[in-house]
């Protein structure tokens, strides 16, 4: 729409514009870049001073700044300058912006169609997977509760058999009571009177013994057998123990044991609640008589005491003594069927059961019982 030629010195040699003929600018820019030998173009914005002219006619316009030479030579002796307008350029880069943003915009479909097939995909395997998950959980729900009713089960017939056993011991007490013993108690009687009889008798009998003398050797074999048929039957008989606390049940097997011993046994006792499940009672009762029994039985003089501790709902029962100590092993159990009778207790309960022991550094035995346990109903 216009051009311009400038002089090497920035004087301006044509325009279409006769007012800046003549009129001399500074070199800079896309002018300064053609007189050294360039080619440059910009979009102005026309707010030089020189472009006055064209300022009216566009708000913006292509400037093109082209070396002139000299036929035959290199150096530039002139510069000629071009405008052009924008609207050639204009349409060309709405027509590109349009071409991308069809192309963006298919682009975009197609991605999301993509998008929404793997989606789909992965949804539709993930509720799968939500269903298997929940069919697998209600399954687990199931085979959970019955678990857990195979456990109460277990948990009451175990207490119920600590029960029972008692029972048997009680029955077999009585039966060995009121049978053997009342018979060993009706011959010794007897016996005594033949051998108050007999006490004068001079009749020799075999080997030249006298007959009141074996009448007194059978009486003594008879009053030995009538005194341990009597310890063992205290042995067998539970005291009643279902009302007594569960420090109560402690004094009373260490009493029971002090009382036929006639040896002082200290106890501590820590945190030990009050009440506690009867099963429980029962294997500490049995534990602490057999404990106690075997440590003086082995050591009278052992300095045996018993601490009682209650740990996050476990009560645990630790009798120790200063005795000889031995080596206890699980092979061994043949020589050691009290404790072996000890940890069947104490396990079939749930608890856990130790002893620790060696040579000369004394005997330490360790029951850890659960306070937690389901009762069952007496039958």
């Amino acid at each position: 729409m216009a051009f311009k030629i400038w002089g090497s010195d920035g004087r301006v040699l044509y325009s279409a514009n006769p007012n800046l003929v003549g009129l001399q600018f500074p070199i800079e820019g896309g002018l300064k870049k053609a007189f050294q030998g360039d080619v440059y173009t910009e979009v102005s914005d026309l707010n030089k001073e020189e472009n006055i002219f064209e300022e009216g006619s566009s708000p913006q316009l292509i400037e093109t700044y082209a070396p002139i030479r000299v036929e035959g030579e290199d150096e530039v002796a002139a510069v000629i300058e071009f405008y052009q307008t924008m609207d050639d350029l204009k349409g060309e880069i709405l027509a590109a912006r349009q071409r991308s943003w069809v192309v963006v915009g298919v682009s975009s479909v197609v991605v999301y169609l993509l998008l929404a097939g793997l989606v789909g995909r992965a949804s539709n395997t993930i509720l799968s997977q939500q269903d298997e998950l929940k069919d697998k959980v209600v399954q687990l729900t199931s085979l959970l509760a019955q678990n857990e009713q195979l456990h109460n089960r277990v948990s009451r017939a175990a207490t119920r058999a600590a029960a029972l056993n008692e029972r048997f011991l009680l029955r077999i007490s009585s039966d060995l009571h009121d049978g053997p013993g009342q018979d060993l108690s009706l011959a010794l009687l007897r016996i005594e009177e033949l051998a108050d009889t007999c006490e004068a008798c001079t009749v020799r009998v075999s080997k030249g013994r006298v007959m009141s003398q074996d009448f007194r050797t059978i009486q003594t074999a008879l009053q030995s057998a009538l005194d341990d048929l009597r310890a063992i039957l205290a042995g067998l008989r539970l005291p009643e123990i279902k009302k007594l606390s569960l420090a109560e049940t402690v004094e009373r097997a260490v009493r029971d044991h002090e009382r036929m011993t006639a040896r002082v046994v200290p106890i501590t006792m820590q945190d030990v609640p009050d009440g506690a499940p009867l099963s429980v009672k029962i294997t500490l009762y049995r534990i602490l008589q057999e404990s106690l029994s075997n440590g003086f039985r082995h050591a009278k003089d052992s300095n045996q005491r018993v601490h009682l501790a209650c740990i996050a709902g476990h009560l645990n029962a630790e009798i120790s003594d200063d005795g000889p100590g031995f080596l206890f092993s699980t092979e061994s159990s043949d020589q050691h069927l009290g404790l072996v009778g000890m940890r069947e207790r104490v396990e079939i309960l749930g608890g856990t059961f130790d002893v620790e022991s060696g040579p000369g550094s004394g005997t330490t035995i360790r029951a850890r019982l659960p306070l937690a346990i389901l009762e069952s109903e007496d039958e």
